[in-house]
């Protein structure tokens, strides 16, 4: 996993699922961008390689994808966007990463709250 910057009020971070794998890009965005915007950046990265955590497809194509934008919470302090095909989570084995990253994500807040 690589480190991102500092994420701005007004950005948020894209979280791509595809092909059973999942990563982020590198930069933050616009947490108001269309729709069509977020697609053809996820398109451009995806097919270029430069998502780390998926690997580089030429014929990526983000159209039919569903994009969920998630507002700041305790667990992740920055806004969120996630480009993730109409099937949830994009089939069993991202399923199964999802449901551990989520795993993580609760277990991190509860330590949060036990150590205050």
């Amino acid at each position: 996993m690589t480190m991102h910057g500092p994420i701005r009020p007004e950005e948020a971070r894209v979280n791509v699922t595809y092909g059973g794998k999942n990563g982020d890009l590198p930069d933050p965005v616009h947490f108001d961008s269309t729709d069509g915007d977020i697609r053809g950046w996820v398109t451009e990265a995806v097919r270029a390689g430069s998502i780390p955590g998926i690997d580089a497809d030429p014929n990526a194509d983000f159209r039919d994808f569903v994009v969920d934008r998630f507002e700041a919470n305790e667990a992740r302090p920055h806004r969120l966007i996630q480009m993730r095909p109409k099937t949830p989570f994009g089939g069993h084995e991202a399923r199964v990463r999802a449901a551990l990253d989520w795993a993580l994500v609760e277990y991190a807040s509860t330590l949060a709250k036990l150590a205050q």
